[in-house]
């Protein structure tokens, strides 16, 4: 046998070193059999006979097939000589096809690959240019045993072999968006390929289409030195990609080749606005900051010249008139003129009296009949509470933040019914921190680095933890047996019927086909002492993820075992560039199949992502994991999210506890320890947390019987929001009736009802400021912001009737038992201490009067407030306009949760972003020419079609926020028509019967071939989108597209979709301005394609994917804040205005407020890093009625007072209303919320703690310092109605007065006996409420008269 094989060596060296190298000659010629050393090819290996002789003349036939296989070496039927046999051409056109189909969309590419392979096999120079290197005894079938070649050197020039390879570099395959040369170029991929290693891929038998190894020399076109004698480097004419070929075909088009392309600018970046070279809106605030700074010095500067003027006036004694007003107050009037008193002043006065007259009967009513009232309340609060078990609670993201009309839902809704919902990810991102890589010097590849995480350990671990994965099961009610993975996921290539190895499992281990013993393979090639193993395997695969087989000795496929390719970007993260073997991340990933949520389905796939998280939470806490790792399921984000609410509960709880105990403390009055518990309300305080709570409860009762949904936001902010409106309402009616005093025969529930009538407009105006306010909110396009209003609305109006109704009652239930001296909880233990008839002011009201309003109001006090409050409403004014506008998900997770770990390793590893989907809807003509042309990227394609422009707005990610190119039906459909592609056929016996591409049929059409006709477009896309791709035909449709088109029973495609990806997008913003870059490309196409002939006028472009819904919100939030916001903040002047009697000044002030509050509370937002978003709405119009609790009051206790001067009137507004809000509403909410600061949602301690913190705070001192002072300055004169009514009723109590002092010295001139005498002065003293002093009686009916127009 060794004598055997050394003869056969000597014989090849023989034969070889007789071989010549000359013109006209061939090295080879015919088919011998085949390779016997080439392995389970893709296609036959067929290697040529060895044979040394003169080129042949070809003819007929012969010549026809090297016109079609071959036609650059045309010479003419009668000029033309080939070194290759008829048979050899049949194989030559079938082996170059196979790889010619990726090629197809370039015409100048495809011409110049066939170029290279027919020189080598047919040219009539053939001994010239190659070099016969092995030999070797091959037999065919006919039992005939011939002399072989199965391996040669080429000689090839270098200008060729560039040429070629420039004119195939960019040339894509449509389906991936990633270039064909990738799959031609071995381990290197698109990025490192050079026209040398594409050629070397060419040449090695490895790949499963070489019939045999060629050694591909590149030199330069005159070297002759070390060559073998006679041999000359080929250097044939190459066409540029820009070129027609000689055969007709058409240059190519930009998307395949960079020479084609127009020069598209770069787009010019949005230039931040600037006013003088700095910040625009710094300028615009320090102008604005200067403006209201000098108008308002300005204002002093008048004031002071008026005010000197006002006391020479005074000097000259135009002013007179003393008197006192209701609280005895010494002040000085002039004397009103009648003709002096206006139109507006008497409509005050009107109001005033109204309102007063009839909440004084309304509560004398309520305060009658308690327990009638109480009963009644309860029955109504009852009937609408019982709506409340069909309370409906939205918990799906979309339905909250998404309007159903909005675009971006729209399309979503277009989209999922014409491709189905967006399939589920369940997804693990696994690293190994401190596991120390290695380097593999590879045999086939050189040196490679490969990280700690790339180690065959880890992927074994990571196979067994997929294969538990996948074998997950589990009983489904909802189908009654046993489920599993293959019942719910995604299975691109076999969608009907699937198993669990068609269910689209993304993974390192699938470059295995999930084999352990792939893994552990190992060959050591013959005459080689170094092994190959799967590290080789793995090196090919990432760089050429769409190889069926390698090219190293493995001879493995790099396929999953699904069928579809692994794109290493979805495999291994963290790698620099290609460097995929030193990633530090590997990524594996579960697609399951989305489906409607009242679908059996969606229950099931629920069920297994929590078997899923199941398997993935004890994996993690298994001391045996050699990973540290983070995971999410598509369920997660809304289980993190009901988990972190339903967890946070009791700290809502605990604020609401909080908030009840201080009001039940605040409200007693604490006038002895003996009384301690006769005059605590912790009964009231208890009463109003449940007025309160009915309030909120009806109004979701309500709601919930009409079929509005609630939400968790609703659930979390409206109680608060009513509690800290309801608050303030109480104590300003409990304080006011504890600092009043019950005047002489009046009954307790007179008494109830007249400090009902002072408050309750001021209540009113409040609680129908901010109810209508919230109603107009509910024209906000959110359904959660719109569903808050709405429920807000009605609750805080039912929180004002229970409070003008049940919450009276009560007060007078505890006043009838603090007069009776019983305790509070012991009603039938009595103490004998009795009750100071004293008025009861409390700690506030003294302090406020004594320290705080003289401080606050001093001259130069007031300036500094009102700088300070200009400087703070410019700079947040500044601040404003850079907020950050988002929410990043993260902050919807609870601290803690392992949803931010998964967040944190998405945005450090992942290397792409999430797929674009461009849509086409309806009134496209796809069959057409110019349809096609409009929509396709390939030869003969519209430079500026849709797909074009997207490989466009690619070369630009840093601005279109678009990574890959659109993948494309059209491009591939065209290609797979190609008769040239061997892909579509049809069986000789029934044209109308598709056949699959490895059987030997008819081409479905005839050469030449450009773009299919109507009829053939419409009657073989069925059998593309159902064709499933293989070696043989790579273009099928089956798994890429046959979800991406919709037909309807005429065939018209009504929608379809181009499938590209965003850039890594790591934050809201980055998504936002990704959804408005993939509009207005979308837009720009939509106009485009429109005009193509046949183009219905409203057909439509539009970018979707599946985040877009949650992010559009965001492009137009700042408008839609402004618009809700500038509609609660109407209600406030209107109704304030109205209830004042036209008072526009102070309308005007309190509305100027609430506006600073909101600017300021913005600004503070941009510092605290609180970013505006519909979280933030919410609170924002929160913000605006809280405010109204603070400003309101205090105006109209300022515009309802009667001092002489401002600052008197404002002092005393200051006084005694201050010390209510303060109570009321800032030490009602500062404990509740400060308690929120220990939620473990980030939501809610950023919108709900931190926010509402700066909400109140603001509220307050806008409320108690700055508006105090502006009203000094700016508000509105006493009116002057009250004046003269005042003015009259004391001049008719002078007029009474003088006429009983006459009586009575008529009475001293009687003849009475002095014990009569005596009897009637005492009673005049000791009995004043029997009217015997005829002034105290006019006095007392002059209170009453004046309690009407002014409350406090």
């Amino acid at each position: 046998m060794i004598r055997v094989a050394a003869l056969i060596i000597f014989l090849t060296c023989v034969v070889l070193s007789e071989a010549k190298h000359q013109p006209g000659y061939c090295s080879f010629y015919e088919e011998c059999g085949s390779n016997p050393m080439v392995d389970k090819p893709f296609a036959k290996a067929i290697v040529p006979c060895l044979n040394y002789s003169p080129a042949r003349h070809l003819k007929g036939a012969h010549y026809k097939k090297l016109q079609e296989v071959c036609p650059m070496l045309d010479q003419g039927e009668n000029n033309t000589y080939a070194c290759c046999s008829h048979k050899q051409l049949i194989t030559l056109g079938t082996s170059v096809a196979l790889s010619k189909i990726l090629l197809l969309r370039c015409p100048a590419c495809a011409d110049n690959f066939a170029h290279l392979h027919c020189i080598n096999t047919c040219s009539p120079n053939q001994s010239q240019i190659l070099e016969v290197t092995k030999v070797m005894n091959v037999t065919s079938k006919l039992n005939v045993t011939k002399l072989a070649v199965v391996a040669y050197k080429s000689f090839i020039s270098n200008t060729f072999a560039q040429a070629s390879f420039q004119s195939c570099k960019n040339v894509r395959i449509p389906s991936t968006g990633g270039y064909a040369i990738g799959t031609m170029c071995g381990s290197y991929g698109a990025s490192l390929c050079t026209a040398q290693r594409w050629l070397d891929f060419q040449g090695d038998t490895g790949n499963g289409l070489a019939p045999l190894d060629i050694d591909f020399t590149l030199l330069d076109p005159h070297q002759a030195v070390g060559l073998p004698e006679g041999v000359i480097p080929y250097n044939g004419h190459a066409l540029k990609c820009n070129e027609t070929t000689p055969s007709g075909g058409k240059a190519c088009n930009c998307q395949d080749c960079e020479e084609a392309c127009a020069k598209i600018p770069p787009p010019v970046p949005e230039e931040p606005f600037t006013l003088l070279g700095t910040d625009g809106f710094l300028v615009i605030s320090v102008i604005l900051l200067c403006l209201l700074l000098l108008a308002f010095f300005l204002y002093l500067f008048v004031t002071c010249l008026v005010r000197s003027q006002k006391r020479k006036d005074e000097e000259k004694g135009k002013r007179k008139g003393k008197g006192k007003d209701q609280n005895s107050n010494d002040v000085t009037h002039r004397v009103i003129d009648p003709s002096e008193v206006t139109c507006i002043d008497r409509n005050s006065l009107a109001a005033q009296a109204f309102l007063s007259l009839q909440f004084r009967r309304w509560g004398t009513l309520m305060a009658t009949y308690p327990l009638t009232v109480l009963l009644l309340s309860a029955i109504v609060v009852a009937i609408f509470s019982a709506g409340f078990m069909y309370i409906e609670l939205t918990t799906d993201p979309v339905e909250l933040w998404s309007a159903p009309n909005s675009q971006a839902r729209q399309e979503k809704d277009f989209h999922d019914k014409h491709f189905g919902p967006f399939f589920r990810t369940n997804q693990l991102i696994l690293t190994a921190p401190g596991r120390k890589g290695h380097l593999y010097d590879s045999l086939q590849f050189g040196l490679q680095n490969f990280s700690g995480i790339v180690s065959k350990d880890l992927i074994i671990e990571l196979l067994q933890l997929q294969t538990q994965i996948q074998n997950i099961e589990f009983w489904s009610e909802d189908l009654n047996r046993t489920a599993s993975l293959k019942d719910v996921c995604y299975a691109p290539l076999n969608p009907s019927n699937p198993s669990l190895t068609d269910c689209a499992v993304n993974s390192l281990p699938q470059y295995f086909q999930n084999s352990l013993d792939n893994i552990n393979k190992k060959v050591t090639p013959l005459g080689e002492t170094k092994e190959v193993d799967w590290r080789d395997h793995l090196i090919y695969c990432v760089n050429s993820p769409l190889s069926f087989r390698d090219i190293t000795d493995l001879g493995m496929s790099c396929m999953a075992d699904y069928g579809g390719p692994v794109f290493p970007f979805l495999a291994v993260g963290g790698y620099e560039n290609v460097d995929y073997t030193n990633a530090e991340a590997l990524i594996l990933t579960f697609s399951l199949n989305n489906y409607p949520r009242d679908n059996v389905k969606f229950r099931v796939a629920m069920q297994w992502e929590t078997e899923f998280l199941k398997i993935v939470q004890n994996y993690k806490k298994d001391p045996e994991t050699n990973f540290t790792f983070a995971y999410m399921a598509e369920r997660s984000l809304e289980d993190e999210i009901n988990r972190t609410t339903a967890e946070d509960i009791p700290i809502f709880m605990i604020s609401y506890a909080v908030i009840f105990v201080y009001i039940a403390v605040a409200l007693g009055e604490y006038s002895s320890f003996e009384r301690l518990l006769v005059d605590s309300r912790f009964l009231v305080g208890l009463g109003g947390i449940l007025v309160v709570a009915c309030s909120v409860l009806s109004s979701m009762g309500f709601y919930s019987w009409i079929g509005i949904p609630s939400s968790l936001v609703i659930l979390q902010v409206v109680p608060f929001l009513v509690l800290a409106v309801g608050a303030d309402n109480i104590f300003i009616f409990v304080l006011e009736y504890q600092r009043d005093v019950r005047r002489a025969g009046e009954k307790r529930e007179e008494q109830i009802g007249r400090v009902l009538g002072n408050v309750a407009p001021s209540m009113l105006l409040c609680s129908l400021s901010e109810s209508i306010c919230f109603f107009l909110g509910a024209l906000s396009t959110m359904p959660a912001v719109k569903s808050f209003a709405l429920y807000a609305a009605l609750a805080v109006l039912l929180d004002f009737v229970l409070q003008m109704t049940a919450f009276v009652a009560l007060l007078s239930l505890d006043a009838w038992r603090q007069d009776s001296n019983r305790c509070e909880l012991l009603c039938c233990v009595t103490v004998p201490t009795q009750r100071s008839n004293k008025p009861n002011e409390g700690f506030l009201l003294p302090l406020m009067r004594k320290y705080y309003a003289p401080v606050l109001l001093h001259r130069y006090t007031r300036v500094i407030v009102m700088v300070l409050f200009i400087f703070m409403f410019s700079g947040s004014l500044f601040l404003m306009f850079h907020v950050t506008v988002g929410l990043d998900q993260e902050l919807a997770m609870p601290k803690g949760s392992y949803m931010l770990d998964y967040f944190h390793y998405l945005y450090k590893y992942f290397e792409v972003g999430v797929p674009v989907y461009f849509v086409t809807k309806r009134g496209f003509n796809f069959s057409s020419v110019d349809g096609m042309n409009a929509v396709c990227s390939s030869v003969g394609c519209n430079n500026f079609s849709l797909t074009q422009k997207i490989q466009y707005a690619t070369d630009f990610p840093e601005q279109s926020y678009l990574a890959v190119p659109a993948n494309s039906w059209v491009d591939d459909y065209i290609d797979w028509l190609n008769p040239e592609g061997s892909c579509c056929r049809v069986y000789s016996n029934d044209l109308n019967l598709f056949c699959p591409a490895n059987e030997t049929c008819k081409e479905c059409l005839k050469k030449p071939y450009t773009r299919p006709n109507v009829e053939d477009f419409n009657r073989f896309l069925p059998d593309f989108l159902g064709n499933r791709p293989d070696l043989s035909c790579p273009k099928g449709g089956l798994g890429a597209y046959d979800t991406s088109v919709d037909v309807d029973e005429s065939g018209e495609i009504i929608a379809s979709r181009f499938m590209a990806y965003h850039t890594p997008l790591t934050n809201s913003q980055e998504f936002t301005a990704a959804l408005l870059k993939a509009r207005e490309l979308a837009h720009n196409i939509t106009m485009s394609m429109r005009e193509v002939p046949g183009t219905s006028p409203d057909f439509e472009v539009f970018p979707y994917t599946v985040t877009y819904v949650f992010y559009e919100q965001y492009l137009t939030i700042v408008p839609e804040g402004l618009f809700n916001i500038s509609l609660c903040l109407l209600p406030t002047f209107v109704v304030c205005c109205l209830l004042l009697g036209l008072d526009l000044r102070s309308g005007l002030l309190n509305l100027i407020t609430i506006i600073m509050i909101v600017v300021d509370t913005v600004g503070v937002m941009t510092l605290w890093g609180i970013d505006y978003n519909a979280v933030a709405l919410i609170n924002l119009v929160t913000a605006v009625g809280i405010s109204v609790e603070f400003v309101s009051h205090m105006t109209r206790s300022f515009a309802l007072s009667t001092k002489p001067t401002h600052v008197e009137r404002a002092m005393e507004a200051t006084a005694n209303m201050g010390s209510a809000v303060f109570a009321g509403v800032a030490m009602t909410n500062l404990p509740g919320i400060i308690v929120l600061a220990f939620a473990k949602a980030q939501l809610i301690q950023i919108f709900f703690f931190r926010l509402n913190l700066v909400i109140t705070l603001l509220g307050l001192v806008h409320g108690l310092i700055f508006l105090p002072v502006a009203l000094s300055y700016f508000g509105p004169g006493v009116n002057k109605a009250v004046l003269l009514q005042l003015q009259q009723e004391r001049a008719k109590a002078r007029q009474e007065l003088e006429l009983a002092n006459d009586m009575k010295q008529a009475y001293d001139n009687m003849c009475y006996e002095n014990n009569e005498i005596k009897q009637e002065a005492d009673s005049n003293t000791k009995a004043p409420k029997n009217g015997s002093r005829p002034s105290k009686l006019i006095e007392n009916q002059l209170e009453e008269q004046v309690e009407r127009t002014d409350s406090f």
